[in-house]
């Protein structure tokens, strides 16, 4: 009995943990690796494992960097059940499918490319057809019910509180004599987060595989996140600048239409808002349909009005209106992606990072290597679309609005159960993780291990 450990060690994306009980093989997760040319290489290359040897996977959550590699793997050879939550299985489906358009759009557009300079391009990732593949393997499972994909494997998903239909996983592993029992955090969610329930708790483990992106931070809870967003709506009012905001389609753009709905309500603040992005909008719906997930804040509003709507919010859908959007002044864009890496805030960085009177604004972790991790580290020129934008826009990081838990929040997380003989960190920086380790061992009696890429680790 063993797991490997083949993404997110000793780095955030390219969540992928391969589990091997008897003869059972397994995956928790496969997702993409985020951040620039070095990461996109990572996602072409070989899997460390023959796909058709797969028996199942247990999917986290929706997000690309835990889910966007399952078209790939379907694509060669891997045909069994992808177990997740109901919200998961949606969310999925329609983050696979644009998924699969970006990836054919660049490669097309790299073909373009390679033919006017006599060269030949490569093959997109994976296509439509090969997402629409993986998606007929989904098989949604609902929290709290125990399942058993295999003999000697039995699984039951928890509430993450992280995004819609996020999970924790029990599993409990059985191979001869030896039972065993791990439990995988997948993303952790910070307690109070709004529409969302809280991370449920975990009692025991022998092993645990906890995240650990903001291991080594707080997310400075003293500044309060809506105040601090409502301020700087404000300045951009005053000097009719824009505010541009990357942000996730799923989970971080509602949240921000949340928070702005209560802005708008407390601040008298009437700057027009657009939701420029049809992934998010598609996620919005699901979200609507999928209120058996929602805290009671949330179930509160949503009894008195529309949880997603209010005055002065559109939904944008063509690319005509995402356009005539960079001929505006004054108003609030909220568009994907999240780590401003692709689609339409491309467009939008690219009309309004040079503008001093405009305010960009960073709500989410942004991976080393990726458009806005440089944007945040104070890089004075981006490239975007072959053309150097100067950076002179107001850079603003709203940490309190982060969807992962931080250092003290995964602590308190963590000290629920008594010491598993063995935690493994994974999901974060090497810097962060290491950090993480230290405070687990000195404060909780935790032995941790960081594990590196593609090692793999006996569980007795």
């Amino acid at each position: 009995m063993q797991v490997q450990f083949c993404g997110a060690a000793r780095e955030v994306t390219g969540s992928c943990h391969l589990f091997t009980v008897g003869d059972t093989r397994f995956l928790v997760d496969c997702g993409m690796h985020q951040g620039g040319r070095e990461a996109e290489a990572e996602n072409f290359a070989p899997f460390p494992f023959d796909p058709t040897q797969i028996d199942f996977l247990l999917l986290t959550h929706a997000h690309i960097d835990h889910s966007g590699l399952i078209p790939k793997l379907s694509s060669e050879g891997f045909s069994g059940p992808v177990y997740a939550t109901p919200a998961t299985a949606d969310l999925a489906h329609i983050m696979l499918l644009d998924s699969a358009y970006i990836h054919e759009m660049e490669a097309e557009w790299r073909d373009r490319k390679a033919r006017r300079a006599g060269r030949t391009a490569g093959t997109p990732l994976y296509t439509r057809k090969d997402a629409e593949g993986s998606l007929r393997l989904f098989r949604a499972h609902p929290y709290g019910l125990e399942l058993e994909p295999a003999p000697g494997v039995k699984c039951r998903f928890l509430d993450a509180g992280h995004i819609l239909g996020s999970s924790i996983m029990e599993l409990w592993l059985k191979e001869g004599g030896l039972d065993i029992k791990v439990v995988v955090s997948g993303d952790l969610g910070q307690p109070d987060q709004p529409i969302i329930r809280d991370p449920e708790v975990v009692t025991e483990a022998d092993y645990l595989l906890l995240e650990s992106t903001y291991g080594d931070r707080l997310h400075g809870a003293e500044i309060d996140p809506l105040e601090e967003l409502a301020g700087i709506l404000e300045e951009a009012k005053a000097s009719g600048g824009n505010v541009v905001i990357p942000a996730f389609a799923v989970g971080r753009t509602q949240e921000l239409v949340y928070f702005l709905r209560q802005i708008c309500e407390g601040h008298n603040m009437d700057m027009p808002i657009y939701v420029d992005s049809p992934l998010a909008k598609d996620a919005t719906d699901i979200f609507r349909r999928h209120r058996e997930e929602f805290d009671e804040e949330a179930l509160h509003i949503r009894e008195n009005g529309p949880l997603f709507s209010f005055p002065g919010l559109q939904y944008t859908e063509s690319a005509d209106e995402s356009r005539e959007l960079n001929t505006k002044s004054g108003v609030i864009i909220i568009s994907a992606s999240g780590m401003a890496e692709a689609g339409r805030i491309k467009h939008h960085l690219k009309h309004n990072l040079w503008r001093p009177e405009s305010h960009i604004v960073i709500v989410g972790y942004q991976a080393p290597g990726t458009r806005g991790r440089r944007i945040l580290d104070g890089e004075k020129v981006v490239r975007i679309y072959g053309e150097d934008i100067a950076v002179r826009a107001k850079v603003h990081l709203i940490s309190g609005l982060s969807a992962h838990a931080d250092r003290d929040q995964l602590l308190d997380w963590a000290a629920h159960m008594g010491p598993p003989r063995l935690t493994f960190l994974v999901h974060g920086e090497a810097l962060s993780s290491f950090s993480l380790a230290s405070t687990l061992e000195e404060r909780l009696g935790f032995r941790v291990e960081v594990p590196r890429k593609y090692q793999t680790f006996p569980l007795e």
